[in-house]
């Protein structure tokens, strides 16, 4: 195997608990939404340092380059903003540029007329679509057309090893499903958890379910799942998944108490990286934080890393991803015809430039912009950049972790469903049939 060495989610930290109004990035101050003066149109972006600097510093670049037509920032915490774009949409008070994650609640603003359709727009912009990876349009795409400018940076759900314990038992990471299973019991023979997993968070463990449909069935299984297509959670290829992860649950794959272990904790990390865990499947996010509390887990060459195993006579393509394939901006569909010029210049020229790529990278993430893996060289992570900028750009199918590509309601049944399926209480049979009633929700 190509082995290389070397929160939560979409980087959303949160910093504040209030809105701030950051009326220095323009020229003429700020106004609230709905209330844009001439020659101005308003962003609202989630807070949280690094991402929130990132984000402020590319709208104040671009005011300076387009005095004649500017943005106005708004910063909100993730919760906040969850509930508040929902009442300024439904009030017609939303700003022009519309912070959204893709995926399910992209398609109740399309379902609702809320926010432009931006295929003829990329059509006539090529060179801004085609500087963008391939694999981040698909959360931003409604029936084959396109309604968000894809953004900031890319986080696939990956193997991690941790290589001191691999050594320890003289055994190599797993490439296959079935050795993957081999080694359970090798580990826990050595008094060693093979998978760390903080299972009280509920999306930790969506994350196998999401790879085992995906090596199994292929796309073609969640494509069924997102079209509403009837019993379509009951796809062979679904029960087989459903089973295989009660099957590793059963063999005492996980670390033992796993059900109350929080990931917003970094618990489940901390296991990897002090030798309690010999792996653990989470997101590209998590390498900053083992980097910067882990000792010399990281730097030392101990932690090892890879795309998730290959389940021998699936369907799937062994070099497809799961995760979160980018951020993601929406136009509102209720703004101003100048207000939206604005925005299309902001998402042509301010979104996703050079100066932001330099910035994202030096948090330790990969920006969803092709090409920018020449910018690693200088990184003390170059290794794992180019790792993440491989696997997303080139996965033939990025498929959108399923709890941000779902309605929230289906969401949450879900996540319900995924933490009884893992505790063992319902089998896969019932958990297809539980979930076959959300369809078309």
């Amino acid at each position: 195997m190509d082995q290389q060495h070397t929160s939560r989610r979409s980087f959303l930290t949160l910093a504040i608990s209030t809105p701030v109004v950051i009326g220095a990035l323009t020229a003429c101050g700020s106004s609230g939404p709905g209330e844009n003066a001439e020659g101005e149109a308003s962003i609202w972006i989630l807070t949280g340092q690094p991402q929130e600097g990132i984000r402020t510093d590319a709208v104040d670049a671009f005011n300076e380059a387009n005095p004649d037509g500017t943005l106005t920032l708004t910063g909100f915490q993730n919760d906040a903003f969850k509930t508040k774009i929902r009442t300024a949409i439904g009030a017609g008070e939303a700003p022009t540029v519309i912070w959204t994650w893709g995926g399910g609640g992209l398609k109740d603003y399309v379902n609702n007329d809320q926010v432009d359709d931006l295929t003829g727009w990329f059509e006539d912009n090529p060179d801004v679509k085609d500087a963008l990876f391939t694999s981040s349009f698909g959360a931003a795409t409604v029936e084959d057309k396109i309604y968000a400018i894809p953004c900031e940076t890319v986080s696939p759900i990956v193997m991690f090893y941790n290589l001191r314990l691999f050594d320890q038992v003289g055994a190599e990471p797993p490439e296959t499903w079935d050795e993957l299973m081999d080694l359970v019991p090798v580990f826990n023979d050595a008094g060693v958890a093979p998978f760390a997993l903080a299972g009280q968070s509920r999306w930790t463990n969506m994350m196998w379910l999401e790879f085992l449909y995906d090596r199994i069935g292929g796309p073609d299984v969640w494509a069924a799942i997102y079209a509403g297509e009837p019993d379509a959670w009951s796809d062979p290829a679904a029960i087989e998944a459903s089973t295989k992860v009660q099957d590793l649950v059963k063999a005492n794959g996980f670390i033992n108490g796993f059900e109350s272990i929080t990931a917003d904790s970094n618990a489940d990390q901390a296991l990897l990286y002090t030798d309690k865990a010999a792996m653990m499947l989470h997101g590209a996010w998590v390498y900053g934080s083992m980097k910067a509390d882990g000792d010399d887990f990281v730097t030392g060459g101990h932690l090892g890393y890879a795309n998730f195993p290959v389940v021998e006579g699936g369907k799937g393509d062994p070099a497809a991803s799961v995760g979160n394939p980018a951020s993601y901006y929406a136009l509102n569909a209720s703004a101003t015809e100048e207000e939206k010029e604005i925005a299309k210049n902001f998402f042509a020229t301010g979104l996703n430039t050079d100066a932001t790529a330099d910035a994202w990278i030096a948090t330790g993430g990969v920006p969803v912009m092709n090409g920018v893996d020449s910018k690693f060289s200088s990184s003390e992570d170059a290794d794992w950049l180019q790792f993440v900028y491989d696997v997303a750009s080139q996965a033939p199918n990025f498929e959108q972790s399923w709890d941000q590509a779902l309605s929230s309601q289906t969401a949450e049944t879900l996540l319900n469903n995924i933490e009884q399926l893992f505790g063992l209480s319902i089998t896969p049979e019932q958990f297809a049939d539980n979930m076959n009633q959300t369809l078309g929700q």
